[in-house]
């Protein structure tokens, strides 16, 4: 098989250690062609797939993931007209501005995610991007390099819903904006959707679909925000969207990340009037409604449902053709002790993998 290399931010729901199982399945099936990444996130699996010469749907409804998706999927100036862009934004002095104000400092006791002298950057280079009145595709191409950069300066656990105490060893690191590694592929005719999952399941038909819903947690003591996506990388859209949003909170949250406006009804952690996770009842219905002849389905042994639940979930609208799991250590949340009370006991970590073809 091709060697392919993907790319991405720190990410909880990575799927990183999982291509070469995903790519593995996906090369042993006949007839596909068309390839729907249902919940794209960083988009390394749509990345993926695209290197494979696959004709790819990427889909998320967030907007970093549209971002890192025209960046990689849809880019097609030459490298040196983004080189000259990049190194034009690195030559920029910073100075102290919405961002530096809300998420850098230079005291070691103040929680932050960045280091002053980094969100002075910051703020000149976001500020310049501006004004460059770039087509989308592009600014897609310099925000990611802003971004990736960003994620390896920032004093976090991964996420944005929390900051350390002191300033982590890469956090003194100076920002420096680089090209992200794109590649090439013989098929141009890729689509990058942001849109709720079910809207994009009726437009279209695809010959394979990925799906790799939130998980949410099967632990009822593990409060809701924590499993939000919105609430974990709300930094990330502040900074594409550069709108200088209301904030609230410790973590200096985005207004529209609160769990009673964002939440995923993947994530949703209650039971409904019948005693079943609503998330589940959202699964059941999105892969009843796909129209694709196969479905590959990635689920985690931390979310909501059972291992034999998801059996019959599958099952009502086709059949299993394979099933693998993965054993991976547990989460590095697990071991930090203002976690460690909402992680279950089971001591093990797995990854599922099960590829249904519709009746």
């Amino acid at each position: 098989m091709k060697k392919i290399s993907t790319y991405g931010i720190k990410y909880a729901g990575s799927k990183l250690k999982l291509i070469p199982h995903i790519t593995t399945i996906l090369s042993e099936l006949k007839d596909v062609k068309t390839v729907l990444d249902g919940f794209s996130g960083t988009t390394r699996v749509s990345q993926a797939f695209a290197q494979l010469g696959y004709s790819v749907t990427s889909n998320d409804i967030s907007v970093w993931s549209d971002v890192f998706a025209h960046c990689f999927l849809k880019s097609t100036r030459s490298d040196k007209f983004y080189k000259e862009i990049i190194d034009y934004l690195n030559s920029l002095k910073g100075y102290s501005g919405w961002y530096t104000e809300n998420y850098g400092s230079d005291v070691i006791n103040e929680k932050q995610p960045f280091q002053s002298k980094n969100t002075k950057k910051l703020d000149a280079i976001r500020d310049e991007i501006e004004k460059l009145n770039l087509e989308w595709s592009d600014k897609s191409v310099i925000l990611t390099s802003l971004i990736f950069a960003l994620d390896k300066v920032d004093s976090t656990l991964g996420h944005f819903a929390s900051y350390l105490s002191k300033w982590s060893p890469r956090s003194n690191n100076e920002l420096f904006l680089t090209l992200p590694k794109r590649f090439t592929t013989n098929n141009l005719n890729h689509k990058v959707v942001r849109d709720d999952i079910f809207k994009t399941i009726t437009k279209s038909e695809y010959d394979f679909v990925y799906f790799d819903p939130p998980y949410g947690s099967n632990n009822d003591k593990m409060p809701p925000s924590r499993v939000r996506y919105a609430s974990y990388y709300h930094i990330w859209k502040t900074i594409i969207m550069h709108d200088k949003p209301k904030l609230f909170g410790k973590a200096n949250r985005r207004e529209d990340t609160r769990d009673f406006i964002s939440p995923s009804i993947f994530e949703e952690y209650r039971k409904n009037k019948n005693g079943s996770f609503i998330a589940m009842k959202a699964l059941d219905k999105l892969i009843q409604l796909t129209n694709s002849k196969y479905i590959l389905l990635s689920y985690s042994s931390g979310g909501r449902t059972t291992k034999n639940e998801l059996y019959d979930i599958i099952n009502k609208s086709g059949k299993i053709l394979k099933v693998i799991e993965i054993d991976y250590k547990k989460n590095i949340m697990s071991k930090l002790s203002w976690t460690n009370k909402w992680v279950t006991n089971e001591g093990k970590y797995l990854e599922y993998l099960f590829l249904m073809e519709k009746m």
